[in-house]
């Protein structure tokens, strides 16, 4: 349904998307990914037609809608564009803003707008206005009114930003099942990891400009291609070292290297927190560890660890599930999932 082929695009001569090439099918959720200012608004802007592109093209549905040399208008395009701040007008109540864009008037529109609201779990919200409704209220108008023109498109642009993380996750369910529901091609940014993991079917990882890898939310996880992909992803320890043979010896044991690194080549290990597995009441040879800290976060713990290595001593982080029994300072012995622990070069 929506397609970018080799886009690129600058503000003041300043690049802002790099070569990108992607697509949307038809009922996919596709989440751009990536720290601000990495061009994903960019690329939501260019679909909607608010921008026109340096170099590259825009396909909806089969047709051209831009490139270096043309536009065609966003009112033209039959594209929905949520808006991070929603942009709801304060002089209409919600039924009314819901029928702003749509094309029919009369009954037919305002069947139609009732059912989008039905369909969002606000049609007893009709009658009021933007100002009397709550955050999570305000959002889902914003998303009725996206959809009631039966869009082949839906753009969001940070679209739960403005919802505190409990009403985030609830609203994030609900808007899932509309998205589906409705069959529409969407296309959402964020910077939240676990959001893009939530809603997508794939999600596109951008850093400055360029994508810097593709995939579905479990390859991404437990396949990153970089340090910048596994860090986007959870938080990570570090670890230093040198290839080897083949391996990196470190004090958490031994690595494998990838194929593309030689003996001599500086190497950094990263490991999730939740990949450190802890071992209580470690004795002598068996502890190489001790407790700093631990702290209850409700679902998990976090356990600041340090972990002697001569003259010094390095401080890592590990996430265990609800309640601990850890004493700060209690000697204990670490190991590594290494599944869950990825082995790049240090440039990268």
């Amino acid at each position: 349904m929506l397609e970018f082929r080799h886009m690129s695009h600058a503000y003041n001569d300043n690049p802002s998307v790099r070569d990108v090439s992607f697509s949307v099918s038809e009922g996919e959720v596709v989440t751009l990914l990536g720290p601000s200012g990495c061009g994903k608004t960019t690329l939501l802007r260019l679909a909607a037609g608010l921008e026109r592109p340096r170099q590259g093209e825009i396909w909806l549905d089969g047709k051209l809608v831009s490139d270096a040399g043309m536009v065609v208008a966003p009112e033209t395009r039959g594209v929905g564009f949520m808006f991070q701040d929603y942009a709801l007008f304060p002089h209409l109540n919600v039924l009314e803003n819901v029928l702003f864009g749509l094309r029919e008037k009369g009954s037919a529109a305002t069947r139609r707008g009732l059912d989008v609201l039905a369909e969002t779990s606000i049609e007893h919200l009709a009658d009021s206005y933007p100002h009397e409704l709550s955050g999570g209220q305000q959002q889902r108008v914003a998303l009725a009114r996206a959809l009631a023109p039966r869009p082949s498109v839906i753009l969001l642009d940070e679209p739960y930003a403005g919802l505190d993380s409990r009403l985030r996750e609830r609203i994030r369910d609900q808007m899932l099942h509309v998205l589906k529901a409705a069959g529409t091609a969407a296309l959402m940014v964020t910077h939240d990891a676990e959001e893009a993991m939530f809603m997508s079917d794939n999600i596109i990882v951008m850093r400055d400009g360029q994508v810097q890898q593709t995939g579905r939310p479990v390859n991404l996880y437990c396949q990153p291609n970089s340090a910048f992909v596994a860090e986007f992803f959870g938080e990570v320890n570090r670890l230093e070292g040198q290839v080897s043979n083949g391996c990196i010896e470190t004090v958490l044991g031994t690595f494998d290297a990838p194929d593309r690194m030689q003996n001599g080549d500086a190497a950094s290990i990263v490991i999730r927190h939740e990949a450190l597995n802890i071992e209580p009441n470690g004795t002598g040879d068996d502890a190489n560890a001790f407790v700093m800290e631990a702290r209850l976060l409700g679902r998990a713990s976090l356990i600041h660890l340090s972990i002697p290595t001569g003259t010094s001593e390095l401080h890592f982080h590990a996430r265990v599930p609800g309640l601990n029994s850890l004493q700060t300072g209690s000697p204990v012995r670490v190991t590594v999932d290494k599944a869950q622990a990825f082995v790049f070069p240090s440039a990268d």
